[in-house]
């Protein structure tokens, strides 16, 4: 928690936000976000206040620092917040997969696939079984890799704009 605190002034804002986001998700979370906020008010916070803003934007359940740079990009550029490592189900209530970011409202789930999903034959294959079982849910299945994201990432935020606009979303 000292070092994320400390580490703030040579951070970019959103690995301070992603790094808050790992502390706060872990299995057994590493720190409390009420420890967070007592540590920033005994030593103090960075110039703009980027530790409480980074906090205040920080959430639990990232698998991530991608996704937590893609929830944030989404977010910025006017979609709605999505749920975070949301639970498919079937209509008989079992297991079908763990979204990364999911809009349930809209039926579109968006996930960020890092190198090792495509270098990892066996993790590809699996990948693969899967998004037929989201997309057999009725579900809107967006993939969001590396290109997608440069550039400001606005490829990203078209494909999931897009994907809300087919669903019915009309924001």
């Amino acid at each position: 928690m000292r070092a994320w605190r400390q580490s703030a002034s040579l951070w970019e804002f959103d690995d301070l936000v992603a790094a808050a986001d790992f502390l706060l998700t872990e299995m057994r979370p590493v720190i409390d976000a009420d420890d967070v906020r007592a540590e920033i008010e005994m030593m103090g916070d960075t110039r703009r206040h980027a530790l409480e803003r980074a906090l205040s934007l920080s959430r639990h359940g990232p698998r991530s620092a991608s996704e937590t740079h893609l929830r944030l990009l989404l977010v910025r550029n006017g979609l709605p917040e999505p749920e975070i490592s949301w639970i498919l189900r079937d209509v008989a209530g079992r297991f079908v997969a763990e979204l990364d970011l999911a809009y349930p409202h809209w039926k579109v789930a968006t996930e960020y696939d890092g190198r090792v999903h495509a270098e990892d034959l066996r993790q590809f294959a699996r990948d693969a079984d899967r998004w037929d079982a989201i997309r057999a849910r009725g579900w809107d299945h967006v993939r969001i890799l590396s290109h997608h994201m440069r550039g400001g990432g606005r490829r990203a935020v078209e494909k999931v704009r897009d994907a809300l606009r087919r669903a019915g979303w009309s924001g």
